[in-house]
């Protein structure tokens, strides 16, 4: 099963420094793994641009609309058996101590 793992920044990070792991590493063993696809890391929100139309008028404006200190700064797309695994990926990632990692299933709108 495929998921997107969004990977966001955090208000309140862990204060547990000890034993931090390595994104090289992280990305490494599960690239070597076949469980991660592919992983980008994003522009900051001021590079970003939010397009919507409202009553057929297009309308885009610069960065993200809202007033957040949480935001997302990349993803990684993973292949895994089932949640029970793609939990035990996004566990080994830096962020997860640093911020936090949202996993969210792909539809498969085939099947």
């Amino acid at each position: 099963m495929k998921y997107m793992m969004f990977v966001c920044t955090d208000t309140a990070p862990d204060t547990d420094k000890s034993d931090e792991p390595d994104i090289d590493v992280w990305v490494s063993e599960n690239d070597a793994r076949g469980r991660r696809l592919e992983g980008s890391v994003l522009a900051p929100t001021s590079a970003a641009t939010t397009v919507r139309v409202r009553n057929g008028k297009l309308l885009v404006s610069d960065g993200p609309f809202t007033e957040t200190k949480e935001v997302i700064v990349g993803y990684d797309l993973l292949e895994c058996a089932d949640l029970d695994e793609a939990i035990e990926v996004a566990r080994a990632h830096p962020m997860a101590r640093a911020g936090r990692l949202e996993l969210r299933p792909l539809v498969d709108l085939d099947g």
